[in-house]
């Protein structure tokens, strides 16, 4: 019986990793409902790790599966194993692929924070595919620190990290919430209603002004729906 080529069978197995990785990066199911319009953004670089998290996970396991059957030690065989003093190239090769990974995450990360607006205030405008119909339980997040004077680039007027600055572009936001932090517990106060709740209430696509402050120590506000923090 002819056996089979292990480049043969290396290039199925190859194949098989990959196209099952990228269905699971795509149908993991792993993340809540959007809400936001960064969310699409932050759900695709997740995506793409997922993808390459399942295929290192079975590369390695499978190997480690395939040498415990193909080098086990059979029975009534008390010799020594096979003395093996390392593999140059597959040392180089393992350690320039991760490398070469996570530089390229590095690099897709940074330009993900950019297009958030991560490195300076952004701008919103209101195009139809931001509608309500296109992108059910969008909302824009904003105030995420008071920056002083001198760092803004509009005396007395915060920046914002994330999302569009409503007073820079003329328009002041369509809610703003006030949020209070405390151990174990967010407050929320609607200032146009006067209305407090534990829970975030916001409507479908609008923009949204959080007003971040706390009672205790200094806490990180997330929201998950929101891919925000």
């Amino acid at each position: 019986m002819q056996q089979i080529p292990v480049s043969l069978l290396t290039l199925v197995a190859g194949a098989f990793i990959t196209v099952f990785s990228i269905w699971v990066g795509q149908n993991h199911s792993l993340l809540p409902v959007q809400a936001s319009q960064q969310a699409p953004l932050v759900d695709a670089f997740f995506n793409v790790m997922v993808s390459i998290a399942t295929a290192l996970f079975l590369m390695v396991e499978g190997t480690i599966l395939i040498f415990l059957v193909q080098y086990r030690r059979r029975r009534g065989d008390d010799t020594d194993g096979v003395d093996v003093e390392g593999n140059l190239p597959l040392e180089v090769f393992w350690t320039a692929v991760p490398t070469l990974i996570v530089l390229c995450l590095g690099i897709y990360s940074v330009n993900i924070f950019q297009d958030m607006g991560g490195f300076e205030p952004g701008s919103h405008p209101h195009l139809p595919q931001h509608t309500a119909a296109q992108m059910p339980g969008s909302a824009i997040a904003a105030t995420l620190s008071d920056a002083s004077p001198k760092e803004s680039k509009t005396p007395g007027v915060p920046e914002i990290g994330i999302g569009a600055n409503p007073k820079r572009l003329n328009k002041p936001a369509d809610v703003v919430v006030n949020v209070t932090g405390m151990q174990f517990a967010w407050l929320f106060n609607y200032p146009d209603s006067n209305v407090s709740a534990g829970e975030l209430h916001i409507p479908v696509g609008a923009d949204v002004q959080l007003n971040l402050s706390a009672v205790d120590v200094i806490h990180s506000f997330w929201v998950p729906q929101f891919r925000l923090k």
